[in-house]
C-alpha cells in the first residue's frame, strides 16, 4: 500500500491560500476576444455634434434638440462625460418627461462599451440594447441617482453580427431622480479601455451572476467593485450595522437591508454570523417590515442592538426602532421601541408586548431611534441609550430596565452644545478602562465623547472624529466573551451620492472588525483586530529596511492587500512621504503624512469614481519618534489604521483594472523606513 504523507499545517495553508487566490482570480469577469467580431458603432455615439444628429426622437419630449449638454459640473462634482457633449436627461423637458431616444442600427460587436448617469429606476430609466428584427431588448443598465457618469461594459458576443440599436428610455414621471445621462457609446476593442494600459472595470448588472448560481466565495469574487473582506449583501442596500453581539460562540452581524434595491427604502435586517468576526457566513433575513407590499411605505425596522437573556433561557434579544411611514400611516407614533427573541440565532420572534416602549418621553421631539442596551455595573441594572434632540442639540435619553421588557425613562444621559448637531442617532454608551464612551451620529459625522458617568448623567471630558475620513458613519459597539470592546461601522455616509457599485445592484459595506481602546491623550483610538491576520492568502512581501527619496519605492501590485508600514521619523529628513495606493496611469489614491505638523493626509481628488476630497488627521507619535500604519485595500475600499488609534475610511471605486500599484515617495530629502510589509489578503466568504 502507498502512503500519503498527511500534510503538515504550513502546508495545508499554504494549499488553502492558493485555492482561495484560484477561486478570486477566476471569478473576475472575462470577456471575448474583442478582435472575433468588430463592426461600426452607431453615428454620433459621443453626440460630439453638440446635437442628437443620427439618433431619432421615437417617442415622448424628454429628449431632443436641448438634450445634448456641454456642461463639465454639477453640485457635487464633474460629469465624466468623454469629449465635449452628453446626453443630460433633463435638460430638454425635466425631470417628470417621459420619452425614448434611439441610436441609429449598426451590427452588435463581441462588446460594447457606453457610459450612463440619472436615475435608479431598472424599470423606467434605462440604456438598453435592442435586436432590430424584433424589437427584443437584450440587455438594459439602469443609473445610480447620481449625474456622474459611469461606464458599463456589456458582452455582445451572442448577438455578433446582428442588426441592433441603442435605446435611451425614460418612462419614469418623478420629480427627483426621474431621468437617464448617457455618453460615449463604443464598440469593438476600443470599448474596453481608454488605451495605453487603461483597461476599464467590468461593470453593470448584466455582469452579475444569479445570487443561486455559485457559492459566496466566487459569488461576490465575479464583482469588479465588491470588497472581498468586508461584509456586502450581494445584492441591495445595506447601512448601519446593528445587533453585534457574541452568543454561543459565535460573532452576530446585523445590519440595515433593503433586498429590493441598492437604494435605502423600507429597512429589513440582514444577519451574518461568524467564528472569528473575519470570515462571515449569511443567514436568513432577521427582522422585515410589518408590510413590505408597498415600497413607497418606508415603515421599517430601523437600528438598534442585540443582548443575550441569560435569566430567559439564554435567548438572543433583538432591540430596535419600530419606524412609521406617518406620511402613509397618519396618526401614528413614527419611532418607538420593540423587541424580537430567538433561541436559535435563525427565527427572531415578535413579542406581544410591542411596543416596549411606545413613544419618546412627553415634551420631547419625534425623533427617537437607535436604542443600545447595555449592562451597566453602577446599579447592575439593564440600560438603554437612545438617539433624541432638544430641539436646538443631539441629545441622548436613558431607560433603565431589570427584565429587558418594562423600561422607565431615567432622564437625559446628554446633551450636546449644538455644533455635534441638533439631533443625533446610532448611540453607544459603554465603560473603556476607568472612563465611560460615549458615541452617535451627528451633522453626518461620527462623534466620540468620553469621560465619567454617575449611573444617570454622562459628563464629558473629550470629544473627537470616530473616523477621519469620509466613508464612516453609525458605528456600532459591542464586548465579546475576551471582554474586549469591539466595533464595525458602516462604510458609506449621507452627505456623498457616490455609489458606483449600484450599475452592479448592491451599496453599502461594513467595515472590518476594529478592537477599541482608549488612547494616551483621553480619545477614543481604534486597531484592527488580530484575527484579521487569517485572512493572509500569500506570504508577506517584506522590503525591509528603505530610505526612500523622490526616486520613489514600487511596493507591489494588487486590490486585496494590507500594507504595515513603520516609519522613523527621528532619521527621516524628507518634509513628507506619500503611499500612493489603486494607481495606475490616470488614478491614483494619496496618503501623505507631513513632519512638520504631524498631519495624515487622505487625498481621493483622482481617485475614480468616488467622491473627491482631502481629509485630515494630526497623529500622536510614539515615544520613539515612530510613526506606523496599518493599510487594508479592498478592490474599492480603504482603512487606514495609524499607530495612535486614529483611522481613515474612505470608498475608492477604480475606474480601470490597472488601478492597483502600490508606490511610496519622499519629498525634500529621504523618510526613513524601518519596515514594509505588504501581504496578499483573501474572501471573507472562503
Amino acid at each position: 500500500m502507498h502512503l500519503i504523507p498527511h500534510p503538515q499545517p504550513s502546508q495545508i495553508a499554504s494549499l488553502l491560500a492558493l485555492s482561495v487566490s484560484a477561486v478570486l482570480a477566476a471569478s473576475v469577469p472575462k470577456l471575448p476576444n474583442c478582435h472575433a467580431h468588430q463592426y461600426p458603432g452607431p453615428r454620433n455615439p459621443s453626440f460630439e455634434t453638440g446635437t442628437i444628429e443620427g439618433w431619432e426622437v421615437v417617442s415622448g419630449d424628454a429628449f431632443g434638440s436641448a438634450s445634448v449638454s456641454s456642461a463639465t459640473s454639477y453640485w457635487d462634482g464633474p460629469f465624466h462625460q468623454v469629449g465635449t457633449s452628453f446626453v443630460l436627461g433633463f435638460a430638454q423637458a425635466g425631470e417628470a418627461a417621459v420619452g425614448e431616444l434611439k441610436s441609429s442600427s449598426f451590427r452588435a460587436s463581441s462588446v460594447m462599451s457606453f457610459l450612463v448617469g440619472g436615475g435608479y429606476d431598472p424599470a423606467n430609466l434605462y440604456v438598453g440594447l435592442v435586436r432590430d428584427k424584433d424589437g427584443k431588448l437584450l440587455l438594459k443598465q439602469t443609473g445610480t441617482n447620481d449625474e456622474a457618469l459611469i461606464r458599463i461594459v456589456w458582452d455582445t458576443s451572442k448577438w455578433a453580427g446582428q442588426k441592433v440599436h441603442v435605446v435611451v428610455h425614460d418612462s419614469s414621471t418623478s420629480n427627483s431622480w426621474g431621468h437617464i445621462n448617457v455618453d460615449d457609446v463604443r464598440v469593438g476593442c476600443h470599448a474596453l479601455g481608454d488605451g495605453n494600459g487603461r483597461t476599464f472595470n467590468v461593470l453593470g448588472q448584466a455582469n452579475q451572476p444569479p445570487a443561486s448560481s455559485s457559492a459566496a466565495c466566487s459569488l461576490f469574487a465575479a464583482d469588479a467593485l465588491r470588497p472581498q473582506f468586508h461584509y456586502t449583501q450581494y445584492q441591495g442596500w445595506i447601512n448601519d450595522p446593528a445587533g453585534l453581539s457574541q452568543w454561543r460562540g459565535h460573532h452576530h452581524l446585523f445590519s440595515q437591508f433593503n433586498p429590493d434595491a441598492p437604494l435605502w427604502g423600507p429597512m429589513y435586517w440582514s444577519h451574518a454570523e461568524s467564528v472569528d468576526a473575519v470570515h462571515w457566513r449569511e443567514l436568513p433575513v432577521a427582522l422585515s417590515p410589518k408590510d413590505a407590499s408597498n415600497a413607497s411605505d418606508t415603515s421599517g425596522r430601523f437600528t438598534g442592538s442585540a443582548v443575550v437573556d441569560m435569566l430567559h433561557g439564554n435567548k438572543l434579544q433583538l432591540i430596535f426602532t419600530d419606524y412609521t411611514d406617518t406620511a402613509f400611516h397618519p396618526g401614528a407614533v413614527q419611532e418607538v421601541v420593540s423587541v424580537a427573541t430567538s433561541r436559535d440565532g435563525i427565527r427572531f420572534d415578535l413579542d406581544s408586548r410591542n411596543p416596549v416602549i411606545a413613544g419618546p418621553p412627553a415634551g420631547a421631539p419625534v425623533f427617537f431611534r437607535d436604542p443600545k442596551v447595555f449592562r451597566d455595573p453602577t446599579d447592575n441594572s439593564w440600560k438603554m441609550a437612545i438617539g433624541s434632540s432638544n430641539g436646538v442639540s443631539g441629545s441622548v435619553q436613558l431607560y433603565r430596565s431589570t427584565d429587558l421588557i418594562s423600561w422607565s425613562h431615567v432622564g437625559v444621559l446628554y446633551t450636546g452644545d449644538g455644533s455635534t448637531g441638533n439631533v443625533w442617532e446610532c448611540p453607544n454608551f459603554f465603560p473603556l478602562g476607568d472612563k465611560w464612551v460615549l458615541f452617535y451620529g451627528g451633522n453626518a459625522l461620527g462623534w466620540y465623547e468620553t469621560g465619567t458617568y454617575n449611573g444617570s448623567v454622562f459628563t464629558s471630558e473629550k470629544r473627537g472624529l470616530i473616523d477621519a475620513g469620509p466613508d464612516s458613519y453609525a458605528m456600532q459597539w459591542y464586548q465579546d466573551a475576551s471582554g474586549r470592546n469591539l466595533a464595525i461601522t458602516w462604510m458609506g455616509n449621507w452627505p456623498s451620492p457616490k455609489w458606483p457599485s449600484r450599475v452592479n445592484g448592491w451599496a453599502g459595506s461594513q467595515s472590518v472588525t476594529r478592537e477599541l481602546f482608549l488612547r494616551d491623550d483621553g480619545g477614543l483610538g481604534s486597531r484592527p483586530i488580530a484575527a484579521l491576520d487569517k485572512l493572509a492568502s500569500g506570504p508577506a512581501k517584506k522590503l525591509g529596511r528603505r530610505r526612500v527619496d523622490s526616486t520613489g519605492l514600487a511596493v507591489g501590485s494588487t486590490t486585496a492587500a494590507r500594507l504595515q508600514v513603520a516609519v522613523d521619523l527621528g532619521a527621516t529628513v524628507a518634509s513628507s512621504f506619500t503611499v500612493s495606493l489603486f494607481k495606475s496611469r490616470s488614478e491614483s489614491v494619496l496618503l501623505t503624512y507631513t513632519t512638520a505638523n504631524r498631519t495624515l493626509t487622505l487625498d481621493t481628488t483622482n481617485a475614480g469614481y468616488g467622491q473627491a476630497g482631502t481629509w485630515q488627521a494630526v497623529v500622536a507619535l510614539s515615544a520613539k519618534n515612530k510613526l506606523t500604519l496599518d493599510i487594508f485595500v479592498d478592490r474599492s475600499s480603504l482603512e487606514v489604521f495609524a499607530g495612535d488609534g486614529t483611522v481613515m475610511t474612505a470608498n475608492v471605486w477604480p475606474r480601470y483594472q490597472e488601478s492597483k500599484d502600490i508606490t511610496i515617495v519622499g519629498h525634500q530629502g529621504t523618510a526613513a523606513f524601518e519596515s514594509i510589509n505588504l501581504t496578499p489578503l483573501g474572501s471573507s466568504w472562503c
